[in-house]
């Protein structure tokens, strides 16, 4: 009976009355609010909408799908047309532009003949050798002169005067340093006196090469020199030494009045009789020069144009609001700028310390310039800092380029303006030709 009586009394709590305790009837209202809420929740269901929806919750992310899900039908298609749209100017990019580079090389063999080579003959032309009838040096200016009109690739053969060099052979390989032309082949004053005072006197000491002079310059450009140029003159020193000794000594055994015993002591002057001498002016080595100018420079146009993405973000900060007002925009131009500019300079000393580590000569003194030398330089210790400082202006040419498109067109076009084909000579012959 007390059970049953304490089962009635209200609840307590920490001993004193709960007067927020609910009733019965509350509690049964409670719970028809209850199945009526469930009720709805179950028609909203049905008419599509979730439990979360009706809680006012968010959902949780979408549920991936398939490519070909017709929720993907809109996006589907813009994809493509971008994908189309990009796919069609590279394309007509790589045509019109890349196009450049193998046009270049189109018509080489053609356009050898622009590669000028001075022809200039001495011989019998300047005293004391003026009385002598000459032999070696119209031999070999009609040979020039005939592989000029045959179809075949040939140099640019040209026949001067000597007066036009006052004379002087010097001047000749003066001009061909001062790239007024690519080589030049010599024939000297004395070649076809001393070819016949040779086989007349028995001169021992006669030099066949001595008669003519090949004279070039191949650090100017090492590889035209080696691809086109070098080839180019041995062919026609086969040549002029072929013929003009079958006719040397047609000439000498059919002239009775010459001893065969001098003939037998200068065999020299009867076979090959003549021969080139060649003076490369400014040899191109060592080889550990060969990347500097060549596969060096591709990294350094490479560091040129691909700097600016390094440096971006960083330039960014500036116009990132939230932390800090925004910078004005010309004077965010000019930071970006000076910038980039003092970024190269410490770059391209960087570039240029490889080269000086692996021993490439930077302090030697100069030479006369009509005289072979290896590596002469004209500007002594001071040589690094004009190396350095073409690197420094090259990036700056090619990097500040690259660096204002971006500015202008952005991502992702900027890359086409690297594509474009160019060939960086700035280091590899200016700094030949300084080399002096």
């Amino acid at each position: 009976m007390a059970e049953t009586q304490r089962s009635h009394l209200p609840f307590q709590r920490n001993g004193q009355r709960n007067d927020e305790s609910p009733s019965s009837d509350e509690t049964l209202a409670g719970h028809a609010r209850d199945g009526d809420s469930e009720n709805r929740g179950r028609r909203r269901n049905k008419e599509g909408l979730s439990d979360v929806e009706e809680k006012g919750e968010p959902e949780g992310p979408p549920q991936p799908v398939g490519f070909f899900s017709r929720e993907l039908n809109k996006v589907r298609l813009e994809v493509f047309q971008l994908w189309a749209r990009t796919t069609l100017i590279l394309s007509v990019f790589i045509l019109t532009v890349l196009s450049l580079y193998w046009a270049v090389l189109f018509h080489v063999e053609e356009n050898i003949s622009s590669l000028t080579v001075f022809v200039v003959d001495f011989d019998g032309r300047v005293a004391p050798f003026t009385g002598v009838t000459p032999l070696v040096g119209p031999m070999i200016t009609q040979t020039t002169e005939r592989m000029l009109s045959m179809p075949e690739p040939h140099l640019g053969y040209e026949t001067m005067d000597p007066s036009v060099f006052d004379n002087d052979p010097i001047l000749v390989r003066q001009a061909v340093f001062d790239w007024k032309a690519y080589a030049a082949i010599i024939i000297m004053p004395n070649a076809t006196a001393m070819l016949q005072q040779a086989v007349d006197q028995a001169n021992t000491t006669y030099d066949p090469l001595g008669a003519c002079q090949i004279v070039y310059v191949q650090a100017r450009d090492e590889t035209t020199y080696y691809n086109y140029i070098i080839p180019q003159l041995s062919t026609l020193e086969t040549q002029v030494t072929s013929k003009f000794g079958q006719m040397w000594s047609s000439m000498v055994l059919q002239n009775t009045s010459i001893p065969r015993e001098n003939l037998q002591r200068v065999p020299q002057a009867l076979s090959p009789a003549i021969g080139f001498s060649q003076f490369n002016l400014r040899p191109f080595r060592p080889a550990v020069t060969t990347p500097a100018v060549s596969i060096g420079l591709i990294y350094l146009i490479i560091l040129s144009f691909f700097s600016f993405a390094f440096y971006l973000p960083i330039h960014m900060k500036f116009l990132n609001p939230g932390e800090h007002p925004l910078m004005k925009f010309p004077q965010f131009i000019a930071w970006r700028w000076l910038a980039t500019i003092v970024a190269y300079f410490l770059l391209s000393l960087a570039y240029s310390l490889i080269s000086l580590a692996f021993q490439i000569p930077f302090a030697n003194h100069s030479a006369p310039t009509t005289e072979v030398a290896n590596n002469p330089e004209p500007f002594g210790k001071g040589t690094f800092v004009v190396y350095w400082m073409i690197n420094f202006i090259g990036m700056v040419a090619l990097g500040l380029a690259c660096e204002n498109v971006a500015m202008v067109i952005g991502q992702p076009w900027t890359a086409m303006v690297r594509l474009i084909p160019s060939k960086p000579e700035q280091p590899a012959s200016k700094i030949a030709r300084s080399f002096r």
